[in-house]
């Protein structure tokens, strides 16, 4: 089921031949003398007025009617103001505006096993007003709950925390989710003529019985990390000094020597008094 448009006409002009007709009617009644003449004319004045007027129907701007006539879809009409078709096309109105609704916050468990709360704002229009209308009961409640799917299949393709350079993880890369997450919900409302522009993420966390295990998990990775940059600039140090040693011939060095330097250099600079301000240092964050 495709969306197509079918051409409509303006109601001002029939607005007005019905206002005609029933002025006509009203003068004809009151200027008949036979009482079932009379009943003629009110009759047929009134069946033209209640035909005519069902012909009319009002469209807004960003709104469309869906057109149908005894269950087979005629054509939607998308061109805003008063409208005449057919009295006896049934009329649905389709609301053509941007819209967006904020999903509960739903506990599932990450690439890793562990659980989050995740929510995500969804922002999206009606493209097609017949698979809207056809395809799905009510497309407003199965945008909700396939999006609410959709969140918790992409959650579950995803670490919270980013494990190695070049890994994509939820809290790391706020953007690759976010489009990750609007072609997956995309996907599942395409048949429902439903067109996604935006799906952010508002809401991650660690799920409250887990908060605090995760929290010094990051402290431990975030100490664990700076030592490691520590270890790795001392090595450096060592290097620098003893290429010194060697270039300038301040003193000859053979293995055993050599080994022992470098062994109480890397002592001194790896030490936890040499360490404890940078280490501190890191732990605010």
């Amino acid at each position: 089921m495709r969306e197509k448009e079918v051409k409509s006409v303006s109601g001002i002009p029939f607005l007005f031949l019905l206002i005609a007709i029933a002025v006509a009617a009203a003068f004809a009644v009151v200027g008949l003398d036979a009482k079932w003449q009379k009943l003629i004319v009110l009759f047929l004045g009134i069946a033209c007025l209640l035909v005519g007027f069902s012909g009319l129907y009002k469209v807004e701007p960003n709104q469309s009617a869906v057109l149908s006539l005894f269950g087979k879809y005629i054509g939607t009409v998308r061109t805003s103001g008063l409208r005449f078709n057919n009295p006896f096309f049934t009329k649905k109105k389709i609301s053509l505006r941007v819209r967006n609704f904020e999903s509960g916050k739903l506990k599932v468990n990450e690439l890793e096993g562990s659980p989050i709360e995740i929510a995500a704002i969804v922002v999206w229009e009606v493209n097609d007003s017949a698979e809207a209308v056809f395809n799905v009961d009510d497309y407003e409640s199965f945008v909700q709950i396939q999006s609410e799917a959709a969140i918790r299949a992409m959650a579950t393709s995803y670490p919270y925390d980013q494990n190695s350079d070049g890994d994509i993880s939820l809290r790391s890369h706020p953007k690759e989710i976010s489009d990750r997450l609007r072609d997956e919900i995309q996907d599942r409302l395409a048949k429902a003529g439903i067109h996604v522009i935006e799906a952010r993420i508002s809401h991650l966390a660690y799920s409250p019985e887990i908060a605090g295990a995760m929290l010094q998990r990051q402290q431990a990775g975030a100490i664990i990390a700076a030592r490691k940059l520590i270890v790795e600039g001392a090595v450096g140090m060592v290097e620098d000094a003893l290429e010194a040693l060697t270039t300038k011939d301040i003193v000859e060095l053979d293995a055993e020597r050599r080994a022992a330097m470098v062994s109480n250099l890397l002592v001194v600079l790896c030490s936890d008094k040499a360490t404890q301000p940078i280490v501190n240092t890191g732990s605010l964050y």
